[in-house]
């Protein structure tokens, strides 16, 4: 028996195999309004097409300086919607589903003439413009500005939408005790503004969609929290209308003397951690290309589904041949048929 091709439910999201293609940022230079286009059209249906489970829309921001740069996606206005909607109904007809990760870069805006964050520190190592904080009332119009773009996620037809609290972007900044230095509410309780931002975003989510939370599980800038703090804020986080953990590490800063052991499936301890811990679904990534390391990381039960980023960047249909390399079969579009079978 094999793991990763079987069917995976979470209240309305039906899942036909385990494989998530996790988000990736395409930098495209022609989507400077943040309106995806045709590139973006071309790689996430290529990918349905390729056999993937899952689909996840890169790192989408709510507001134009939220952006990492200028090349990046966005969902700040409903004129946007449109083309989110073209993507994810070209999407279903290949059988797969498809969500949205939406963010804000906060201090790693690196366009942005003014980046903001929690607390006025810069990016450890980094050449970035260092960042203001955000005043009270604007981390409470910034909950907002995550709510409107859920609501427009809706509207165009995502399957689950997944908030970005990992890698050193705004809910991470928020949620770290090394980044946030404020005395407001906001820093009093480091889980306030990530369990705003759930609240609000559910609030708009129809109720039988699940809602993923990225989350980096450890730091690695010296002083950086642990996994102990990181697993009490999820738990919060939990608690406010979090389904599903999706398990990284890092990226909050250049590493210190703890850094990570980049080898494959490095990151899958920490997944599974947040399933013990949380007893809830949880998704690995980090180097799982291999397809007999990602049957593994699942059948051990160490994962419910598995994250595949740069291998789906190398090999669109990374997903139709891994399966065929685990189950020794395959399924093929009609198209294909003749090329991709079973060797």
């Amino acid at each position: 028996m094999t793991t990763i091709d079987t069917a995976f439910t979470l209240k309305n999201l039906m899942l036909k195999n385990r494989i998530v293609m996790a988000p990736m940022c395409q930098y495209s230079v022609d989507a400077e309004d943040g309106t995806p286009n045709e590139w973006h059209y071309v790689h996430y249906v290529s990918r349905a097409v390729g056999g993937t489970g899952l689909i996840i829309i890169e790192m989408t921001d709510v507001e134009p300086d939220g952006r990492i740069t200028n090349r990046d996606l966005g969902l700040w206005s409903d004129e946007q919607i449109p083309a989110y909607k073209r993507i994810v109904n070209e999407v279903h007809k290949y059988g797969s589903k498809i969500g949205i990760q939406l963010a804000h870069a906060g201090r790693k805006a690196q366009d942005a003439v003014q980046p903001v964050s929690a607390s006025a520190i810069p990016v450890q190592g980094e050449n970035l413009t260092p960042p203001r904080a955000l005043s009270t009332e604007e981390v409470k119009d910034m909950v907002n500005k995550f709510k409107e773009a859920a609501r427009r996620a809706v509207a165009a037809g995502f399957d689950t939408i997944e908030l970005h609290g990992a890698h050193g972007y705004l809910m991470h900044q928020f949620h770290s005790p090394g980044i946030n230095q404020r005395t407001d509410e906001y820093g009093q309780d480091l889980s306030r503004f990530g369990v705003e931002v759930i609240q609000a975003v559910r609030s708009v989510m129809p109720a039988d969609m699940p809602l993923i939370l990225r989350i980096s599980a450890i730091e690695y800038m010296d002083g950086g929290y642990g996994l102990e703090h990181s697993l009490a804020i999820a738990k919060k986080y939990k608690a406010a209308g979090v389904d599903m953990f999706h398990v990284s590490s890092g990226g909050e800063a250049p590493p210190g003397v703890l850094k990570p052991g980049n080898h494959p499936g490095y990151q899958v301890p920490f997944a599974r951690a947040y399933k013990q811990a949380l007893d809830v679904p949880v998704i690995a990534v980090g180097k799982l290309e291999d397809p007999l390391l990602a049957e593994a990381t699942l059948a051990n039960g160490d994962a419910d589904l598995v994250g595949v980023a740069r291998g789906m960047l190398d090999d669109p249909y990374w997903s139709m041949h891994a399966l065929r390399t685990v189950t020794r079969k395959v399924e093929p579009p009609v198209q294909y048929a003749r090329g991709i079978y079973v060797r």
